[in-house]
């Protein structure tokens, strides 16, 4: 493969890697603030409005940006119905098939979601309850992450591509 080519890969798995890493921690952060919500609820009696709606903010966070880190690690959700039986060639040669429908369904989230953003931060866009958080942060993550994806979605290409071909990135 072209020195280009391997550069992407290694560099885009690296990040990928890495946020994913970091992200996998989300879980305890949700943990955590459904433990105090709880807690504030049910033994103190003091339920704070926020509290379920930064664990769905904290959720949505975990699953975006870890989706790159899912495809890199091939634990995302694949449907076997003859898959599991095709050669490895045929896998690579099926996976770089399947890699467009993915990657065209990316491209039209992570252009869908730059339109929202937009549209979010032109509008200074809250949601409409009690707590009335802002909306940027969470779209902004949901922008990287469809982007981290979609990048990881080439990277896999690649990948499946020099599999294909017997060749080493």
């Amino acid at each position: 493969m072209p020195k280009i080519i391997s550069s992407y890969v290694h560099i885009v798995d690296f990040i990928s890697e890495k946020v994913g890493r970091f992200v996998m921690y989300g879980v305890f952060v949700m943990m955590f603030i459904l433990i105090l919500s709880f807690v504030t609820r049910n033994i103190i009696n003091y339920p704070l409005m926020w509290i379920i709606e930064m664990a769905q903010f904290t959720m949505t966070a975990y699953y975006l940006l870890g989706g790159g880190y899912s495809m890199i690690t091939d634990d995302h959700v694949r449907m076997d119905l003859f898959y599991g039986k095709l050669s490895k060639k045929g896998k690579a040669k099926m996976d770089i098939f399947t890699s467009f429908f993915l990657i065209f369904y990316l491209a039209i989230l992570f252009f869908g979601s730059i339109t929202s953003l937009i549209y979010t931060i032109k509008t200074n866009q809250k949601l409409f309850t009690a707590w009335a958080p802002y909306v940027w942060p969470i779209k902004t993550l949901m922008l990287l992450g469809i982007l981290l994806m979609l990048l990881q979605a080439f990277s896999t290409l690649f990948k499946d591509i020099a599999k294909y071909k017997n060749k080493k990135i």
